[in-house]
């Protein structure tokens, strides 16, 4: 009995109290995700290009 009324409480937490994103909030959040993931992934691979060159160079010496 217990565990059912665990169950009813969570159903209705999640469906009368818990505030839930727009559709409009929701695509400009994953908007923004999607830009820091891309500008992040550019600085690794930068640097990554960087220090090949680097590194070729250190050991052509």
């Amino acid at each position: 009995m217990k565990f059912i009324n665990y169950l009813r409480d969570c159903y209705n937490e999640l469906v009368h109290k818990t505030s839930w994103p727009t559709r409009q909030e929701l695509t400009s959040s994953s908007i923004v995700v999607l830009v820091a993931s891309v500008i992040i992934a550019l600085v690794v691979w930068a640097m990554d290009l960087s220090f090949e060159t680097i590194m070729r160079f250190v050991y052509s010496v």
